[in-house]
């Protein structure tokens, strides 16, 4: 990315300011230019959406899925033969095929033989381009919380979606990282550029309300900060703690003052019950969690957001030192995981995913369960759990009357191998099928 060729977007943006700047310093405009042909118009009229009987799916007509057998996260039911309407990007309608009057103008998508479920949630990713939004739908995140980006694309990202849900997943953006070295992030509002001046970087209670409050007013919808160093740099220590439970209770009240809640980067032990006991909303990571910091968790309803595709990648890393950490940190979280979901911690599924790479959501799903989670409840941390953590438990991770029309089909049965799930032969975002 060149900053110095893209001057940062202004402190007090429009709406159409903050997708304009935001999708320029991350090189979205061709990108996304290119990826709007795809869908159906708003008029649902377009070559691509009569091949794929997904026209009529776009706001203003009614899709129907037929046929296929239907999974329910929050319950476990299983229908055969059912039938989801969707009219306006809405549920409007669920059950068995001759229970559900579909309209005669009705665009049907044919499920049979396949399996149906909820559209996922990808509670932990970084998107910072159209091309890498597009990409995360595709793979079967039709939601999403931003674990941050470098300067404010996430909102830029949010709003695309909002225009062009087919685009990009439904997003809670965080903004730029809350970390004592904002690195270029400082060129990212003008607001933040005076905290260069700081010798010690961005440790201060003033200097940590400031960066909270910089991105609120630019429209995040969490923060995201840290406790420990990153394990995905072979030169920094993830064990070591970077800033202390009084800095971390400085940032949850600063973001609880506007109403919004904190996500915390952390490794050690100590540092996870520091993050925890600090108030945040989600600890991310959090390979080395102990008991009693689970056991708060608990108590607080702290969400646990474990990342585990991220930390299989490190295994898989050509640097030896990257490498080792990933083949000695993901048992350890694997036995967090399980741990965890005993004692009633709640869990989100969330792959990490950065950097032009996009994992599928069902890769996570696939490691919740080979963590110890039954196949049902290694869905829900994709569907029903992970919308609770971003408040959209009334809205996302079912199919049911009311809930987004967001779906997603697969070849096999997900309660028999979740692995199908990082192959989803269709997706559906707000009617449209993808």
């Amino acid at each position: 990315m060149c900053v110095e060729a893209t001057p940062p977007p202004p402190s007090r943006l429009t709406r159409r300011g903050v997708l304009a700047g935001a999708a320029a310093l991350a090189g979205t405009v061709a990108a996304a230019g290119s990826a709007v042909a795809a869908p159906a118009d708003r008029d649902g009229d377009s070559p691509a959406a009569r091949r794929t009987g997904g026209g009529a799916g776009s706001r203003g007509g009614s899709l129907s899925i037929e046929g296929g057998t239907l999974l329910d996260p929050a319950t476990g039911e299983i229908t055969e033969n059912a039938v989801v309407l969707i009219e306006d990007g809405t549920v409007r309608a669920v059950g068995r095929r001759g229970r559900v009057t579909v309209p005669q103008d009705a665009e049907v998508l044919d499920a049979h033989g396949r399996w149906v479920l909820p559209g996922l949630v990808d509670a932990h990713i970084h998107l910072s381009t159209a091309a890498e939004a597009r990409s995360a739908v595709l793979k079967g995140a039709t939601s999403a919380r931003s674990g941050s980006t470098s300067f404010y694309q996430d909102i830029a990202v949010r709003d695309l979606a909002r225009h062009s849900p087919a685009l990009a997943p439904r997003l809670t953006a965080a903004g730029v990282f809350v970390t004592p070295d904002l690195g270029d992030s400082l060129l990212a509002d003008p607001e933040l550029t005076p905290l260069v001046r700081l010798k010690d970087g961005v440790r201060s209670a003033e200097a940590l309300r400031r960066v909270v409050e910089v991105n609120l007013d630019r429209g995040a919808d969490v923060i995201k900060t840290r406790v420990n160093e990153r394990a995905g740099l072979p030169e920094q220590d993830p064990l070591a703690q970077v800033y202390s439970h009084e800095q971390l209770a400085e940032i949850v009240a600063a973001a609880r003052r506007r109403g919004k809640g904190v996500l915390c980067h952390s490794y050690s032990e100590q540092g996870c019950h520091d993050a925890v006991t600090a108030g945040i909303r989600s600890l991310e990571h959090g390979a080395f969690v102990g008991e009693r910091t689970l056991r708060e968790m608990r108590r607080r309803g702290t969400y646990f957001t474990p990342t585990l595709t991220a930390i299989a990648g490190l295994a898989e890393s050509t640097n030896p030192i990257l490498a080792e950490r990933g083949r000695t940190y993901l048992p350890v979280l694997k036995r967090a995981v399980l741990a965890a979901h005993e004692l009633g911690v709640p869990l989100a599924a969330g792959t990490d995913s950065s950097g032009g790479t996009v994992r599928p959501i069902g890769r996570e799903v696939e490691l919740m369960r080979a963590a110890g989670l039954s196949a049902l409840d290694a869905i829900r941390t994709a569907t029903t759990g992970a919308a609770r953590l971003l408040g959209h438990e009334r809205t996302v991770g079912r199919l049911a009357r009311g809930f987004a029309g967001d779906a997603l089909l697969v070849d096999t049965d997900p309660l028999a191998d979740v692995t199908t799930l990082m192959r989803p032969v269709r997706v559906v975002r707000a009617g449209i099928p993808v």
